[in-house]
C-alpha cells in the first residue's frame, strides 16, 4: 500500500504574499495593506507591495509549476481585487486576473484549488467593524457569490477559510498580524461565530452555482504526538480540548461545529454567559457538509501522561533540530495529526500547507541547494504515507510553498518556496528540493 493512485500532488500560495500590484487596476486596500505600512509592525519594514509580483508574472510562475510536473495549485483570490469596498461594485479587472490565472493553468493540466479567504479583510469592511460586524457573514456571501458565477465552471476546489485560528488569534487576540488588535474573550467569540456563519453561507452559494464543487475547511494545527504508546489516549485527548483560555486555537473549536453541528461542551461550560446569541437555523447552516478537512501541519509537541492522568507537554531535548524560523522539526506531528483528525471527523483529508524555512541562498554556481529541506520533506511525507496505510484517507499534499514570498509578520526574512525569488530582480530559480518533489510526484512517492 502507498498513496492513492489519484493522490493530489500540489503546492500552495496566499493572494497577499505573492501577487503584489497592491494598488493597481482598481483594487481596493485589505487590512494587510494597511498593516504593513504602519511603521513597526513587520519585521524587516517590508510590505507585499510587489511581493513576487506574481499579478504581473503568473505565466512565468505556471509554466515552472508545469515543468516541475505540479498535479494542483492551492492559491486563495484577493477579496479586494474582486471587491475593492468589499460590497459593491465588482472590479471586472480583478475578475479577469484570476480568469486568466485560472485558464493558464488548466492549459498545463494543473488543477486549481482556490482558497476563498486568506487573511486579507477588504479595509472598507475593517472600517465598518469587520468581523465584529454581524452583517460580515452576508459580504463573506456576495464575494463568494461572484467567485462561484465568475469561476465555477473551471474551478471545482473550493476552501472556505484557511487558519482562524492565526488570522483571529494573531490579528486580534495577540495583535502580531493585521489589523493588530487585542480584544477580549467575547469579541474574540463572536469573531468566531461570524467566521462559523459566513464559512456555512459560502458552503451554501457553492453548493448552488458550481456543479460537481467540492469544499473543504482549513485550520492550522500543531499535533500532539504521544511519546509513548501508553500515551496515545492522553494525547488525543488533549488535541481536542477547547476550554477557557485555548478556545481560539483549538481544532475542535473550529471543525465540531462544522462536522458534528454543535460547539464543544466544554467550550460552552466555560463561556456560556459570554457567547454571542446562536439559533437552532444557525448550527444548521454552519454544519452544511464539507468535503474534506485541510490541515496545516509545520511541527508538533509531544505529550506524556502526567502522574494525575493529564496531559504534560514536555519539551524537545536540547539540541533538537529546528527550521530556520525557529519551528521544532517533527515528522510524525504528520502521522498523528492526520490520524487523529481522521478518527473524530471521518472526513476526507488534504495536508494544505507542510514545508520548511531554510536559510536558502544562490551558491557559486547559480543554484540553490536545499539538502534540508529535502530531507524534512522526505521525513514527513514518510509519515503521511505511514498515515494513508494505516487506514486514514488522505486524498493530497500541498508543499508550502511554490515560491519564497512575504512572510507576514517575518517580511522577507523566511524563505519556505521550492522556487528561490531573488527579490531585487524578481528572478527564479528552481531549488535542489523543488526537482526532487517533481521525482516523488513522478513516482506517486513510491521513491520516498
Amino acid at each position: 500500500m502507498s498513496f492513492r493512485k489519484d493522490f493530489v500532488w500540489g503546492a500552495a500560495t496566499a493572494a497577499y504574499q505573492i501577487e503584489g500590484a497592491f494598488d493597481e487596476d482598481g483594487k481596493g486596500r485589505s487590512i494587510w495593506d494597511e498593516f504593513t505600512h504602519s511603521e513597526g509592525k513587520i519585521y524587516d519594514n517590508s510590505t507585499g507591495d510587489i511581493a513576487c509580483d506574481h499579478y504581473h508574472r503568473y505565466k512565468e510562475d505556471v509554466k515552472l509549476m508545469a515543468e516541475l510536473g505540479i498535479k494542483a495549485y492551492r492559491f486563495s483570490i484577493s477579496w479586494s481585487r474582486i471587491l475593492p469596498e468589499g460590497t459593491g461594485a465588482v472590479n471586472q479587472k480583478g475578475i479577469d486576473f484570476y480568469n486568466d490565472l485560472i485558464n493558464e493553468l488548466l492549459k498545463y493540466g494543473i488543477e486549481p484549488y482556490v482558497t476563498l479567504y486568506h487573511w486579507d479583510l477588504p479595509y472598507a469592511l475593517h472600517l465598518k467593524g469587520g468581523w465584529l460586524n454581524d452583517d460580515i457573514s452576508d459580504c463573506f456571501e456576495l464575494y463568494t457569490t461572484i467567485v462561484a458565477e465568475s469561476f465555477g465552471d473551471r474551478v471545482k476546489n473550493f476552501i472556505t477559510f484557511n487558519e482562524p485560528q492565526i488570522f483571529i488569534g494573531f490579528g486580534y487576540s495577540e495583535g502580531n498580524h493585521a489589523p493588530g488588535h487585542s480584544l477580549s474573550d467575547k469579541e474574540l467569540l463572536r469573531i468566531s461565530h461570524n467566521v462559523h456563519k459566513a464559512h456555512g453561507k459560502a458552503v451554501r452559494v457553492l453548493r448552488e452555482n458550481v456543479r460537481d464543487v467540492k469544499i473543504g475547511f482549513t485550520i492550522a494545527t500543531t499535533p500532539s504526538v504521544p511519546l509513548s504508546d501508553k500515551d496515545i489516549e492522553t494525547a488525543e485527548n488533549s488535541y481536542f480540548s477547547c476550554g477557557k483560555g485555548n478556545f481560539v486555537f483549538s481544532e475542535s473549536f473550529w471543525l465540531d461545529p462544522i462536522v458534528f453541528g454543535k460547539y464543544p461542551d466544554e467550550l460552552m461550560n466555560a463561556y456560556g454567559d459570554i457567547f454571542p446569541e446562536k439559533s437552532a437555523e444557525d448550527m444548521k447552516l454552519i454544519s452544511a457538509p464539507i468535503d474534506f478537512i485541510g490541515l496545516n501541519i509545520y511541527t508538533g509537541k509531544l505529550v506524556k501522561t502526567d502522574e494525575n492522568g493529564s496531559a504534560e507537554i514536555v519539551p524537545c531535548p536540547a539540541g533538537h533540530p529546528r527550521t530556520a524560523i525557529g519551528w521544532d522539526i517533527v515528522p510524525s506531528s504528520l502521522f498523528w495529526g492526520t490520524k487523529f483528525h481522521y478518527d473524530r471527523y471521518g472526513l476526507p483529508i488534504y495536508i494544505t500547507e507542510n514545508g520548511m524555512s531554510a536559510h536558502d541562498c544562490i551558491s557559486l554556481d547559480g543554484k540553490v541547494h536545499d539538502p534540508n529541506r529535502i530531507d524534512y520533506l522526505n521525513r514527513y511525507l514518510l509519515e503521511l504515507k505511514k498515515s494513508a496505510e494505516n487506514g486514514a484517507d488522505i486524498r493530497g499534499y500541498f508543499q508550502w510553498s511554490l515560491l519564497d514570498n512575504f512572510e507576514w509578520a517575518k517580511g522577507y526574512s523566511e524563505r519556505f518556496g521550492m522556487i528561490f525569488v531573488d527579490y531585487p530582480t524578481q528572478k527564479r530559480i528552481v531549488k535542489d528540493s523543488g526537482y526532487w518533489y517533481k521525482t516523488v510526484i513522478e513516482n506517486n512517492g513510491e521513491n520516498l
